[in-house]
């Protein structure tokens, strides 16, 4: 049974003759009839009465109809639908975000979806690196955008775009270290500092600039997941925030002297030779939009 010989028997139910049906379907008359009788055949009873020049539908055509219609109108919603998914005009996706780039780019990604309405569908997962990577190699997310140094490096994981996000340390407007035109890492050691958990390079650099006193298990004594959660903090207290500037536009960036010259490489991560959602489109174009603040990295090998 396909497709095409139930739209030849709806074609002959709408028509009421195989004559005007041949010309809907643009077949001989001969050849929609074969077409009609393999359809019995394989069914095992007939759909149609031959009455003369008129033909009727039998109680089991009249039945097989229904479904032929319903099944007709399913194909053609897929296909209509795929074609609109290929175009980037709708579909579905799964993306975990770590928690500086969830910051700056879930509302954005999810404001973005809810403009398109029914057409797409969105989860954003958060979560450590760790266990979003868990969740792409078990296939319930599509893709990661994820500081990559935190990435322990694997064949299967495939990361591009990349962008390169400086780092800062930042405090309320009105901070007694905000009005300082040089900050030392001592003069911070008055204040809590915050920040999530660092990757072992960003702790490396710390304790370049600024000595064994800056590893972050001795020098942070505020650490969370989730930098929307810090940036109160920092806000509403005299904390001290070590993160992504852009993440925190809001607070006041301290001048630090050294300077602290770290940054976060943000990137897109997917499984390596697998299929892409189209959707994954638009996170590729607000991470070149909302991240344009960081400079572009070149990709990582798989």
């Amino acid at each position: 049974m396909t497709l095409v010989q139930l739209r030849h028997l709806i074609a002959l139910a709408d028509s009421g003759s195989f004559s005007k049906a041949s010309q809907v379907v643009h077949l001989t008359q001969p050849a929609l009839s074969r077409s009609v009788k393999a359809l019995e055949s394989e069914l095992g009873l007939p759909l149609v009465d031959r009455v003369g020049r008129r033909l009727e539908l039998t109680p089991m055509g009249r039945e097989v109809l229904a479904r032929a219609r319903q099944l007709v109108s399913d194909a053609k919603e897929m296909q209509a639908h795929t074609l609109s998914l290929a175009r980037g005009q709708a579909g579905a996706l799964r993306v975990g975000m770590g928690s500086g780039p969830g910051v700056m780019l879930m509302t954005p990604l999810l404001l973005e979806v809810a403009a398109r309405r029914q057409q797409w569908r969105v989860e954003v997962a958060r979560g450590t690196t760790e266990l979003l990577v868990q969740r792409l190699r078990a296939r319930t997310l599509d893709a990661l955008v994820v500081d990559v140094r935190s990435l322990a490096p694997a064949a299967d994981l495939q990361v591009g775009p990349v962008r390169e996000m400086r780092g800062a340390f930042m405090v309320r407007r009105g901070h007694p270290l905000a009005r300082r035109r040089a900050v030392r890492f001592d003069d911070l050691r008055a204040y809590p500092l915050a920040s999530t958990p660092l990757s072992d390079e960003v702790a490396r650099t710390l304790m370049e600039r600024y000595g064994p006193q800056a590893h972050p298990e001795l020098a942070v004594s505020v650490r969370c997941d989730e930098v929307a959660s810090l940036v109160d903090v920092a806000t509403q207290s005299d904390a001290v925030l070590l993160a992504i500037r852009a993440s925190a536009p809001q607070l006041a960036e301290l001048r630090m002297n050294p300077p602290l010259d770290a940054t976060a490489r943000l990137g897109l991560v997917t499984l390596a030779r697998r299929s892409q959602p189209p959707a994954l489109e638009l996170v590729r174009t607000l991470m070149a939009s909302r991240l344009g603040g960081g400079k572009s990295a070149g990709e990582r090998p798989d």
